[in-house]
C-alpha cells in the first residue's frame, strides 16, 4: 500500500480542535500552535493534525500538515492504516485509533474524572477504552501530578516512561490593551466576581450563587455554554434567591471578552470539584487577580500558595473565606499581584511544546 506521508511523521489525534470553547479544543490548538514554531524539529519530522478548521490552518502558518478523518474511522474495521512513525492520542477520550498495534503510541491523560461522572454501560466503555489505550502506549504524559496519581490509583500502568507536562497559559503573550470595552457583551456597574468554564455539574458554579447571598454590593459573572440541564438549575437558583440583578450568565464569550473580565474583575472564583489541570486559574493570575479555588484534585497544585481555598461549600463559610481572602490580598496587594503574575508566567505553551518534542524524540530515536 502506498504511504501518503514521508517516513518520519507524527499524527496528533486532535478532532477536539473543532470546538475551541472546550478545554480539550484549547489544549489541542495551543499545543499545535506551539509545535508549529519548533522549526528545527519540523525540519526532520512532519506533524499532522486531525483537523478541517480553516481558521486553525491559517494560524499555524503552513508549518503543520492536516488531514480530516471521518467518524467511521473510530470503528476497528475502518481504522486508519497509514504508516505513521508515531501516534499521539492527545487526550484519554479520543476514539480514532491506528489499525496497526505496532505503531509507537503516546497517550496524554488529562484526568480520569469519568470514574465519578459516568455509570452503567457508559462507565464500562470508558474504563475499557482507557485500559486499552494505556496497554498499547509506548509512553504516557499527564497534565498534572494529580492526574498521574489518580490514574495510578485506578488503573494498572505498565513499566513505561511517564512524564508530567503542564499546560501553558493562553494569555501569557496577550495584553489587556487588546480588549475594546465597547465590544464587550456585558459591563458590570459594580465590583464583580468572575468565573468561567463548561457549565456542567462538576464546575460547582451554583455554590457561588448561594455564596453571593452573604456578600453585599458584588455582582457574579459566569461565562460558559448554557445548553445543559445544569445551566437551567443555575437559572432556577438565581430566581429563587432574587438575584437576577446580581448574577449574569454570559454563555460562551470570545477571547477579547475573557481578557476584559479577567482584567476588571474584583476576584476570580473557581469552585470546581474535578480538574485535571484548571487553565482559567492561570489566566486569571496573568492579571494579578486574587484567586479563590476549591481545594479539590489538581487545583492546589496549579493555584499554589498565594491562592485562597474553600475546604467546604457551605454558602456562609464560603463568603467568610472570600472576605478574609480579599482583606489579606488588599493588605499586601503589590506582593500578591506580583506573585500571581510570576506564577502565571511559569506555565508556557512554548515549554510544553519543547517538552513534548523531547518525549517524541525519546520514542522515535530509540
Amino acid at each position: 500500500m502506498k504511504t501518503p506521508y514521508p517516513p518520519k511523521n507524527i499524527f496528533l489525534e486532535t478532532h477536539n480542535i473543532k470546538n475551541l470553547h472546550s478545554g480539550f479544543g484549547q489544549f489541542n490548538f495551543n499545543l499545535a500552535k506551539a509545535l508549529s514554531k519548533e522549526t528545527e524539529f519540523l525540519s526532520e519530522y512532519e506533524v499532522i493534525l486531525n483537523c478541517n478548521n480553516k481558521s486553525v490552518k491559517d494560524e499555524l502558518n503552513g508549518n503543520i500538515s492536516f488531514n480530516k478523518y471521518m467518524p467511521i474511522t473510530r470503528y476497528p474495521l475502518f481504522r486508519m492504516r497509514q504508516n505513521f512513525s508515531l501516534w499521539h492520542s492527545v487526550n484519554q477520550n479520543t476514539k480514532i485509533e491506528p489499525a496497526s498495534k505496532n505503531v509507537p503510541y503516546l497517550l496524554t491523560i488529562h484526568d480520569v474524572n469519568f470514574l465519578e461522572e459516568e455509570s452503567g454501560k457508559r462507565l464500562d466503555f470508558r474504563i475499557n477504552q482507557l485500559k486499552n489505550k494505556i496497554k498499547r502506549s509506548s509512553a504516557i504524559v499527564y497534565v498534572s501530578e494529580f492526574a498521574k496519581q489518580n490514574t495510578h490509583a485506578h488503573f494498572h500502568v505498565p513499566d513505561i516512561p511517564e512524564y508530567v507536562i503542564y499546560n501553558g497559559n493562553n494569555f501569557i503573550n496577550n495584553t489587556a490593551e487588546k480588549t475594546e470595552i465597547n465590544h464587550t457583551k456585558y459591563i458590570p456597574n459594580k465590583p464583580f466576581i468572575f468565573s468561567i468554564g463548561q457549565v456542567v455539574e462538576k464546575k460547582n458554579f451554583h455554590t457561588l450563587i448561594e455564596m453571593l447571598r452573604f456578600l453585599s454590593d458584588i455582582v457574579l459573572v459566569i461565562a460558559g455554554g448554557l445548553r445543559s440541564a445544569y445551566a437551567e438549575l443555575l437559572k432556577e437558583k438565581i430566581q429563587r434567591y432574587n438575584l437576577e440583578n446580581r448574577v449574569v450568565l454570559l454563555g460562551n464569550i470570545p477571547e477579547s471578552d475573557k481578557i476584559y473580565y479577567y482584567k476588571n474583575c474584583l476576584a476570580f472564583a473557581f469552585p470546581s470539584l474535578r480538574e485535571g489541570f484548571g487553565l482559567p486559574v492561570l489566566e486569571a493570575m496573568t492579571f494579578g487577580k486574587p484567586v479563590f479555588l476549591s481545594n479539590k484534585t489538581s487545583l492546589p497544585e496549579i493555584g499554589g500558595k498565594h491562592s485562597f481555598y474553600w475546604d467546604n461549600f457551605d454558602a456562609e463559610d464560603m463568603a467568610n473565606v472570600f472576605e478574609a481572602g480579599m482583606n489579606t490580598f488588599e493588605g499586601n496587594k503589590d506582593a500578591f499581584e506580583s506573585a500571581y503574575i510570576n506564577r502565571s508566567q511559569q506555565f508556557t505553551w512554548e515549554k510544553a511544546a519543547k517538552d513534548y518534542v523531547h518525549v517524541y524524540k525519546s520514542i522515535l530515536e530509540k
